[in-house]
C-alpha cells in the first residue's frame, strides 16, 4: 500500500529510509547531503562500496542502521551532475522490491526518486513507483516533492 506524505522523509518512523545517490561516492546535494549528515557511517560505507564499484545503476545498496532499521542507497544517478535516467529508476524499483522482501521490511520511506535534481517529470516517476510498490504488502510512504507539498529530493 502507498500513501503519499509530505515534510521530512529523515523523521519518519519506518523500517527502512530510502536515499536517493548517485555511483560516484558523492552524497553533495538535496537529500543525500542530509542523509551523509545524518548518518555519517551509512555514508562512509557508501563511499568505499563505490569506491570499490559496488554500487551501480538497478542494484540497492543496503547499511544496517540502529539495530533494526535500514538505509537503502538507491542509485538515482549515475554521475552527481548528471540527470536520473527512467530506465534506471525503474531496474531499481525492481531491486528495492527484492530487497524490501528479502530483509522483511514491514514499512519504507521512499523519496520522489529521480525528481528534483535528477530531472525525471514527477508524473511519470510517481506511476512508475506506483507501478512496481503498489500491490506490495509493505507500508510504502511515498514523500512528495516541493512542488507537491513535500520537500525536495
Amino acid at each position: 500500500m502507498i500513501v503519499e506524505r509530505a515534510g521530512d522523509l529523515l523523521r519518519d518512523d519506518a523500517r527502512a529510509l530510502v536515499n536517493p545517490v548517485n555511483t560516484a561516492g558523492v552524497m553533495g546535494k538535496g537529500l543525500a547531503l542530509q542523509f551523509k549528515r545524518a548518518f555519517p557511517a551509512v555514508f562512509a560505507a557508501y563511499a568505499e562500496a563505490c569506491a570499490k564499484g559496488r554500487v551501480s545503476p538497478g542494484k540497492v545498496f543496503c547499511v544496517p542502521v540502529d539495530g533494526a532499521r535500514w538505509v537503502l542507497n538507491f542509485p538515482t544517478k549515475r554521475r552527481w551532475r548528471s540527470r536520473s535516467r527512467l530506465d534506471d529508476i525503474e531496474s531499481g524499483l525492481d531491486d528495492l522490491a527484492r530487497v524490501l522482501a528479502e530483509l522483511e521490511i514491514v514499512s519504507v520511506a521512499v523519496p520522489p526518486l529521480g525528481h528534483g535534481h535528477g530531472g525525471l517529470d514527477w508524473g511519470t516517476v510517481r506511476a512508475l513507483i506506483a507501478a512496481k510498490l503498489g500491490s506490495s504488502d509493505v507500508d510504502v510512504r511515498l514523500y512528495v516533492p516541493e512542488s507537491e507539498g513535500g520537500a525536495v529530493a
